[in-house]
């Protein structure tokens, strides 16, 4: 009992558990340094740690409180109206995660969907959705992709979902809806697999965009 009562605890807890973001943001202008030092100055980080390298940007909290970081850091990159792209990877429930003290049997975690907000900026996207651990099902065959479909079903659903690709399913429309769905598909996935990565590539202003309206 006390060691189920240790991985409950530690699945609850987003930093124990690991939850967690990587972002690195590639701006197409000569004052790219002063673009992205000037967007993440000005977002709220409450609930989050953040740390910033010379190659990302390591971000770790909750869900919901990443999700709205990552918004508002994206949109003010769009608000300049330069040519970016963003790249974003998200983990959790890793056993081997540096700052995770999971023990045995300690996920998955499972949280409510984090909702996020439009931005009223278009974006295009490629993302990629992994989980870590296949759960068994009844007939005992692995059944991962289950849970890939049922989150570009979300896709479907919100009206992002473009086109499947190599590796990729590709995404457009508000940049908030997005990254919700990211976000959705992660977590959703998470309900029934402990250990879930995701990947999300985002270009906002590109010259290819011109004539796109949301």
């Amino acid at each position: 009992m006390t060691e189920q009562l240790t991985a409950a605890k530690a699945a609850a807890d987003p930093r124990t558990f690991g939850v967690g973001a990587r972002v690195t943001v590639a701006v197409m202008a000569d004052d790219y340094a002063d673009v992205i030092v000037g967007a993440l100055s000005g977002i709220d980080a409450t609930g989050l740690s953040v740390d910033t390298g010379d190659v990302s940007t390591h971000i770790t909290g909750a869900e919901d409180d990443l999700l709205r970081w990552v918004t508002d850091l994206t949109a003010a990159i769009s608000d300049t109206g330069r040519h970016a792209s963003i790249t974003l990877h998200l983990s959790r429930g890793c056993p081997g995660e540096v700052v995770c003290d999971l023990p045995g049997g300690a996920g998955p975690r499972t949280v409510d969907a984090p909702h996020g907000r439009q931005t009223g900026r278009y974006a295009a996207a490629e993302w990629s959705l992994y989980p870590l651990q296949d759960a068994v099902a009844p007939n005992g065959e692995p059944d991962h992709m289950r849970d890939i479909y049922a989150a570009i079903e979300l896709a479907h659903a919100n009206g992002t979902f473009r086109d499947g690709g190599h590796y990729v399913t590709r995404l457009e429309g508000d940049l908030g809806t997005i990254l919700a769905t990211c976000f959705a598909g992660w977590t959703m996935v998470g309900r029934t697999v402990q250990h879930v990565t995701s990947h999300l590539v985002v270009s906002v202003n590109s010259p290819s965009h011109a004539d796109v309206t949301l």
